[in-house]
């Protein structure tokens, strides 16, 4: 096995470790959200994410000299990319079935495709320009543009797809220079600050007045967390320091167009967890949807393991 596989295999498990982390995460939020504004639960998972790396992934990794950053501008974009995925992302998600958001931020691989051709100079063929059209007839089907079924609210987490690619794109970029842990710290700590001063400046509920389902959830009311809820909080902190530490590793050491289809196992993760905790069951065109974006994902890795193309980004430091 050549090193260059090696380290492909390693991206693919992180990729796959990251999308399972995503779907605990996803359901908590959503668990959460009909009694916490959306600032209040990012800050608190950012403390606990913020701890869990800093505690044992940093040190684990080399130390926290590794958090010095060579590249300041390229994070700040990174973080503004998060923030945005997050808030729609979220927002559509406190909104709609946890199944049926899911399977439309799954139109993140396919963007990500897109803009690996265009900044990362990555080359994509014909089997893959065609699994990315493939993948969003299947966002399109799920959506339902224009019929009369159709929920204005699935556009956010749409957009935030487009957030979360771009995110994966600068990752990508920034890969060849910055360890794992200096990818997911910076994210993490912009979390921390802005939910901190939206808390601080708008934690009142003064713009909550009931007229926004999805005003309400982002600026409601500060509520100290419920005794019973404080599990349900560290839990989706130590998920999200794992996910981003995972997510970061996989964009860091491989292809974007290789790892992101592999993030498609938050998929029916989505689908068990809508049904056993919310009781949601997809309808037929999400299972139509869902089916059609999954396959274009694996048929981009069919087509990867078949060309078996040299890495054309250069190789990460070992140290990272």
């Amino acid at each position: 096995m050549s090193a260059q596989t090696k380290i492909n295999i390693w991206g693919i498990l992180a990729a796959i470790g990251a999308g399972i982390s995503f779907s605990v995460i996803d359901t908590v939020f959503k668990f959460l959200s009909g009694d916490y504004p959306l600032y209040e639960v990012v800050f608190f998972r950012s403390v606990v994410a913020l701890a869990v790396l800093l505690a044992v992934i940093v040190p684990l990794e080399g130390g926290f000299h590794l958090l010095r950053t060579h590249q300041p501008r390229l994070h700040l974009l990174r973080c503004l990319a998060v923030l945005f995925a997050n808030l729609c992302f979220f927002t559509g998600l406190a909104l709609m079935p946890i199944a049926e958001a899911v399977a439309i931020a799954f139109a993140t691989p396919l963007i990500v495709t897109t803009l690996s051709v265009i900044f990362l100079k990555e080359k994509v063929g014909p089997w893959r320009w065609g699994a990315v059209a493939m993948g969003f007839l299947g966002v399109l089907v799920i959506m339902r543009p224009g019929a009369d079924t159709f929920q204005p609210v699935a556009i956010l987490p749409f957009l935030g797809a487009c957030g979360y690619a771009t995110l994966h794109v600068l990752t990508r970029r920034a890969g060849g220079s910055e360890a794992g842990s200096t990818l997911a710290f910076y994210p993490m700590l912009g979390f921390l600050v802005v939910g901190a001063i939206v808390g601080l400046t708008l934690g009142d509920g003064r713009f909550s007045d009931g007229s926004s389902p999805a005003i309400d959830f982002i600026l409601r009311a500060w509520i100290w967390p419920a005794p019973s809820d404080w599990l349900l909080i560290v839990s989706v902190g130590i998920a999200g320091s794992i996910g981003g530490y995972l997510a970061s590793q996989a964009y860091r050491l491989c292809e974007a167009g290789l790892v992101a289809p592999f993030e498609y196992i938050a998929m029916p993760m989505a689908v068990m967890w809508g049904v056993l905790v919310f009781n949601e069951w997809p309808d037929l065109q999400v299972w139509i949807g869902s089916g059609l974006i999954i396959a274009s994902g694996l048929v981009s890795v069919w087509r990867e393991t078949r060309a078996h193309r040299p890495a054309i980004r250069p190789r990460p430091r070992a140290n990272g």
